[in-house]
C-alpha cells in the first residue's frame, strides 16, 4: 500500500519525531511510505524550550521527508493537501498531540481524495495545560478522520467525550530502542559524578508543571541520606520554584541537577545509573518515559493518573501510588527499596518489551486501517 505520514520528522527533535521515524521505518519494510514534514512546527515565540531541532549528539533518524506544512500559514494547508493528493496514497497517517495543530492537520485530512483512508495516532485529546479553544479544535480534527489509534484507555475515554461512535483501537506505546544499550551501573554513576553506593531515584524528561517534580522534591526531603535524586531534563517553565524547594530541602546535597536538554547519546547514562524512575505526574494520558524505562529495564513508581496505571500496575513493572502527593510518593519509594521486588519487576519488563515492538504496533495499525 501507499502510506503518507504527515507529522514532524528530522530535523525536529523530541519523542514525537522519534516515534514517527520508527513507524516510518517499520511500515517501509512492507509498504511504499512517504513522510510529509513541517516547514514550521511551532513559531519561535510559542516554543518553550531552547530549540526545536536535533543536535549533533542526538541519534535521530534522518528521514527523507517532504517539508510542506506550516502550522500557522493557512496557504500551506491547501498546498500540503494538494501535494499529498498528487501521490494519491491509500492511507494518510497523522499524529495528534496538541490542539494547536488541529487546524492544519484537520484541514489536510478533510481535503484528501475520497479513496484515502485517514487515520490518526493520538497521544492526547486535550493538552495538560487546558485552553479555551481546545475542545472545539479537537472536535474539528476528530471529525476530519476515519479512525484513530490511541496509546491508552484514558485517551480513548477523552476521545469518546467528543465522539462516542468513532472507530478507535488502543495500542500501547512501543519501546524506544535508539538510545543505545544499558551500561555498567558503577561506570554510569562515575561519569555523572554520583555515588554508586546510593539508592538512585531518577526523574527524567521535559520539566513541566503537570509532571509533579515539586511533589517529588518534597517527598525526597522526607527520605534519609542513603538516597540520591537525579533530575535530568530541560525546563519548559521557570525553574525558580524548584530551586527554592531544593534550597529548603534537608537533602539538597543529594539532589543532582542536569537541567539541560539531554541528547540521545547521554540518555543511557541516566537510566543505567538509576535504581528506579519516578513519574509523580499530577495529570497524564501515557508517558513516553515509560517506553524508555522498558528499553533500559528500569522499574517505575508512578501516580494513579490517566493511563499510567494500566501501563505499569497491570503488567507488574513497578508501583502505582494512590495519589500525586508527597506522602504517597515517599511510601512508594520506601516500599520499592524494602520489598526486594526489583527482580520481579525487571522480569515483567522483559516480557513487555517483546509485546510492545514497533513491528507489532505497525501490524495492528495496518489491520485496523483495513477494517475501516
Amino acid at each position: 500500500m501507499k502510506i503518507a505520514i504527515l507529522s514532524c520528522f528530522y530535523p525536529y527533535r523530541g519523542g514525537i519525531a522519534q516515534f514517527n521515524a520508527n513507524i516510518y521505518s517499520e511500515l517501509g519494510k512492507s509498504h511504499d511510505v512517504r513522510a510529509y514534514n513541517f516547514t514550521r512546527q511551532y513559531p519561535s515565540l510559542l516554543f518553550p524550550g531552547k530549540t526545536q531541532y536535533v543536535s549533533d549528539k542526538d541519534s535521530a533518524k534522518a528521514i527523507p521527508g517532504i517539508r510542506v506544512l506550516d502550522s500557522i500559514n493557512p496557504l500551506s494547508y491547501h498546498k500540503s493537501a494538494a501535494t499529498i493528493n498528487e501521490w494519491n496514497p491509500d492511507i494518510l497517517i497523522t499524529r495528534y498531540w496538541n490542539s494547536f495543530f488541529a487546524p492544519s492537520l484537520g484541514y489536510v485530512a478533510r481535503h484528501m481524495c475520497t479513496n484515502t483512508k485517514k487515520v490518526s495516532i493520538v497521544d492526547n485529546i486535550f493538552p495538560h495545560e487546558r485552553r479555551f479553544f481546545d475542545y472545539s479544535f479537537a472536535r474539528y480534527f476528530l471529525n476530519s478522520n476515519d479512525g484513530f489509534i490511541v496509546l491508552s484507555e484514558s485517551v480513548k475515554e477523552d476521545l469518546f467525550t467528543i465522539n462516542p461512535n468513532v472507530p478507535v483501537k488502543v495500542i500501547p506505546h512501543p519501546i524506544y530502542n535508539h538510545f543505545g544499550e544499558k551500561i555498567c551501573r558503577d561506570s554510569a554513576c562515575q561519569k555523572l559524578g554520583i555515588d554508586p553506593a546510593s539508592k538512585n531515584i531518577l526523574f527524567f524528561g521535559l520539566i513541566r508543571e503537570y509532571k509533579g517534580l515539586d511533589i517529588l522534591i518534597e517527598a525526597f526531603s522526607n527520605l534519609d541520606s542513603s538516597y540520591n535524586l537525579i533530575i535530568a531534563g530541560e525546563p519548559y517553565e521557570s525553574f525558580e520554584k524548584y530551586n527554592k524547594l531544593i534550597e529548603n530541602s534537608p537533602n539538597r546535597a543529594n539532589i543532582k541537577l542536569f537541567t539541560d536538554y539531554i541528547p540521545d547519546s547521554e540518555v543511557s547514562l541516566f537510566f543505567s545509573s538509576a535504581d528506579v524512575v519516578v513519574l509523580p505526574y499530577k495529570t497524564a494520558t501515557q508517558s513516553g518515559i515509560s517506553a524508555i524505562c522498558y528499553h533500559f529495564e528500569v522499574p517505575m513508581i508512578t501516580t494513579d493518573v490517566g493511563g499510567l496505571k494500566e501501563a505499569i500496575e497491570k503488567p507488574g513493572t513497578g508501583i502505582v501510588v494512590q495519589y500525586p502527593a508527597a506522602e504517597y510518593i515517599v511510601q512508594g519509594i520506601k516500599e520499592y527499596f524494602e520489598s526486594n521486588h526489583k527482580e520481579l519487576y525487571t522480569k515483567n519488563i522483559q516480557v513487555e518489551k517483546e509485546r510492545h515492538s514497533w513491528t507489532n504496533f505497525s501490524k495492528e495499525l495496518i489491520n485496523f486501517t483495513k477494517s475501516l
